[in-house]
């Protein structure tokens, strides 16, 4: 998911590190906050593979600044990585949001529509957060308030998203 938002804005401009993390941070932060230790790392690997590339310029008032670019091997690993997301990518909401952020640089509207329903598949399969004898457990089935609370913010989420998806996949398919 780190690499996947750093080629991902990368794409869009280039950055230095602290710009890529707020970013990144904007994007997940309030669920899955970006450390330097995973950031600057990932960043070295991906330089390293050729994905990324660096150079330093003068900061504004203090120490030069690292400013980072995608390169077009790092292009193709980004577009490669959007048209075959992994299975987590997929069923993990905060993952599937950032392949969501990111989807438009995949220029065959075909294959953007093919993302959306593998999400569409995972949604429409039955599931809960809570199970009795094997078997999902609904919002009416249970008498306690708070999991009542969880199932049904994550149905009325769930059919929002469906919609969407739905929708979206509609008008990636048309012909033209």
């Amino acid at each position: 998911m780190l690499e996947l938002s750093i080629l991902g804005f990368l794409a869009e401009e280039p950055l230095h590190g602290y710009e890529l993390k707020e970013r990144i941070k904007a994007l997940t932060g309030h669920v899955r906050p970006v450390s330097d230790g995973a950031l600057y790392p990932a960043i070295t690997r991906l330089v390293g593979a050729g994905l990324l590339d660096q150079r330093t310029e003068p900061g504004a008032s203090a120490a030069p600044r690292r400013i980072l670019a995608l390169t077009g091997k790092g292009r193709e690993e980004l577009l490669e990585r959007l048209r075959r997301p992994k299975q987590t990518e997929i069923t993990d909401q905060v993952r599937f949001n950032t392949v969501l952020a990111f989807l438009r640089h995949l220029p065959d509207p075909h294959e953007q529509a093919a993302v959306l329903r593998r999400r569409l598949d995972f949604l429409e399969t039955p599931a809960s957060f809570f199970y009795a004898s094997g078997k999902p457990v609904r919002a009416e089935e249970t008498d306690d308030l708070f999991r009542q609370g969880v199932l049904r913010v994550a149905r009325a989420t769930g059919e929002a998203e469906r919609t969407w998806l739905r929708e979206a996949i509609a008008l990636l398919e048309q012909p033209g």
